[in-house]
């Protein structure tokens, strides 16, 4: 019997740019989920919360605001002390909601938030399952490996990984043998982002995910 996914899922990544948010917005349409980035850097404009919303979101979907927004498109640390600011993870709550929301981190488990804490504490402290998004290139295999390993060093619930983008050689075949840790599925290249084809891979994600957990 398989287990019911979890209501509420922590979307991390191996290091920058692997394609968290494209991951997070395809699993806020396939389960018409609230979306929530408690860390957002860069311009308003730009943010990863009106991607979600330009091209993911439902009818029952609400997109929380970030608890910190910065500026600067850097690491939060550095963009926190940039605006004259400081993150403080007491006051990074999960938002109260009766749908499933999906969480979005500010770049991979060890990126500084400040001079003594990472996205780590912040994972920790939240205490929801976790996915792990994962691009191939090569170095992945270290990259994500390294990334599982400190999860689980700090006893944290990891639901699986997602591959986004082309495979590489035997990447994938190799990080889920040396980790043992499930492939829940593989977002591949949407050539044009639109909301067709934006639906047509959240459904292709949906369906992958129900071979392992009870979606409903």
């Amino acid at each position: 019997m398989k287990a019911k996914f979890p209501d509420t899922i922590f979307v991390c990544g191996i290091g920058t740019d692997v394609g968290k948010t494209m991951v997070a917005a395809l699993l806020v349409k396939a389960m018409q989920a609230d979306y929530w980035k408690p860390i957002q850097t860069g311009s308003a404009a730009q943010s990863d919360r009106l991607f979600v919303e330009k091209w993911a979101h439902s009818a029952n979907t609400i997109l929380h605001p970030e608890t910190y927004h910065f500026s600067i498109p850097a690491s939060p640390h550095i963009a926190a002390k940039l605006d004259n600011a400081f993150i403080d993870l007491s006051a990074i709550q999960l938002p109260i909601t009766i749908n499933r929301l999906v969480v979005e981190s500010a770049g991979g488990i060890l990126v500084p938030l400040n001079d003594r804490e990472t996205n780590l504490d912040l994972i920790k402290q939240l205490n929801i399952p976790i996915i792990l998004v994962a691009n191939e290139y090569l170095g992945s295999i270290n990259h994500t490996l390294l990334s599982i390993e400190i999860l689980r060093q700090h006893h944290c619930d990891l639901l699986g990984l997602i591959f986004n983008g082309e495979a590489y050689l035997d990447n994938e075949t190799i990080i889920a043998k040396h980790s043992q840790v499930p492939v829940l599925g593989r977002v591949e290249k949407i050539p044009e982002i639109n909301l067709v084809n934006m639906a047509a891979a959240a459904e292709k994600l949906r369906l992958s995910l129900a071979n392992y957990y009870e979606l409903n």
